[in-house]
């Protein structure tokens, strides 16, 4: 079995490569592919890569190359993880958007907007060029923003499945709280990319014993203080929300703490570079406790649950993912790209029936899913007036004035990226 990487020159790379090699059992690699055009971070990644699997007794072999086309050929499975422009633009997406009033974060409101301009017409390029090579080959996203690259990839006619760790994240914890393992919790997750609710939280399976009342009852104070919301707000919702509904629920609370102090590119970056020095050192066999801090909590085991699930290997039946909507959720398109539980397999995702959605948050998911339509318009045909257009939907904005100057920031600030600025 071969999978690719692109964007493997990452420093999130060394903890999917654990996961990996953990999980040989599950999802059996002979060779992953690292394709990066950074060639020194590659070298650094590639054999701190290779001595993790060496120190775990993994015989498969890893190879890194700058060359997207050989390193996608003959694939199983595609993994991106990319970020067109890199921490730089990060940094620009989260900052910008504050001098309006406005969040500044890189999936969510203009920020969000200008990373998936950005990456989407990237992230096709990638797509045909797998579709040329290994047109069976699964393409697994975890680039964010997930939902509308995921729409991207779908639209065009890709065998594609969006991934995120929100949930996984979620699992763990719970199971945690509760005193069991991982494997019995199963989330009734609703929503959209970085935008859901766990309605539910059952034991042993769909159909299990629901356990959030207790779960809100023995440990609201804790789950509160995770999320940063208030404990009251979230025994009101009677559900727990994804910690990135804080930028909803308290917009300009974290619109005040974010012009206060560091972005959290400029910290990551600072992680970054402290990371790739540790992996030039040749001593080093395996993650360092570092980078549980850089983000993407679990993301290893749900990227291969994920893989081994799509490639008849094995893997979980039911996995939280990205995917065509097709009615699920009847007030959305059926083209639009939902977060929630789906049978996986080698045909794909196929999305658990949901019960039916609160308006407070049936809401507030066809007001973002619209914004991503028109984001996902914007990305393929460009055009000041579809900026703005993107911009002026989103509930994080809406206003007119605020929409006209983020839409010239924004360009200002991307027009590198941007073939038709």
């Amino acid at each position: 079995m071969k999978l690719t990487v692109v964007g493997g020159g990452s420093t999130y790379t060394p903890e999917l490569i654990d996961g990996f090699a953990r999980l040989r059992d599950t999802l059996p690699v002979e060779e992953l592919v690292l394709v990066d055009p950074a060639a020194g971070r590659l070298e650094l990644v590639g054999g701190l890569a290779r001595r993790i699997l060496a120190r775990q007794g993994h015989g498969g072999r890893i190879v890194t190359t700058s060359d997207l086309d050989a390193g996608v050929e003959g694939a199983d499975a595609v993994l991106l993880q990319l970020r067109v422009g890199g921490q730089a633009a990060r940094e620009q997406d989260e900052t910008w958007p504050l001098e309006c009033g406005c969040v500044g974060q890189e999936t969510t409101g203009a920020g969000g907007l200008a990373k998936a301009l950005r990456t989407v017409p990237v992230v096709l390029d990638i797509a045909e060029r797998v579709r040329r090579t290994s047109p069976r080959a699964w393409i697994i996203d975890f680039t964010n923003p997930v939902g509308i690259v995921t729409r991207a990839l779908l639209q065009e006619g890709h065998r594609a499945v969006g991934l995120c760790n929100v949930a996984i994240g979620f699992q763990r914890k719970f199971a945690a709280l509760l005193g069991v393992a991982p494997v019995d919790v199963h989330l009734d997750h609703v929503g959209l990319n970085h935008l859901t609710w766990e309605t539910g939280v059952r034991l042993g399976g769909p159909e299990g014993e629901n356990v959030l009342p207790k779960l809100l009852a023995e440990h609201g104070e804790a789950i509160a203080d995770d999320l940063r919301l208030p404990r009251t707000l979230v025994d009101r919702l009677g559900v727990i929300p994804s910690y990135y509904l804080r930028y909803y629920y308290a917009h300009d609370e974290v619109v005040r703490e974010l012009r206060t102090k560091p972005s959290r590119a400029a910290e990551v970056a600072a992680m970054e570079r402290r990371l790739l020095e540790m992996y030039g050192d040749p001593s080093l066999d395996e993650k360092p406790e570092l980078l549980s801090r850089r983000g993407g909590a679990y993301y290893s085991e749900a990227a291969v649950d994920l893989a081994a699930a799509l490639l008849g290997g094995g893997g979980s039946p039911y996995q939280v993912v990205n995917a065509h909507n097709k009615g699920t959720l009847p007030f959305l398109p059926d083209d639009a790209v939902i977060e929630v539980q789906s049978a996986v397999g080698a045909h794909g995702p196929a999305p658990l029936p949901v019960p039916e959605v609160d308006p407070l948050y049936a809401g507030l998911m066809t007001n973002v899913t619209a914004y991503e339509e028109l984001a996902l318009e914007a990305a393929l045909r460009g055009g000041r007036d579809r900026v703005f257009r993107a911009l002026l939907a989103h509930p994080l904005i809406g206003q007119y004035a605020y929409a006209d100057t983020l839409t010239d920031q924004l360009i200002a600030h991307n027009r590198e990226h941007l073939a038709w600025a």
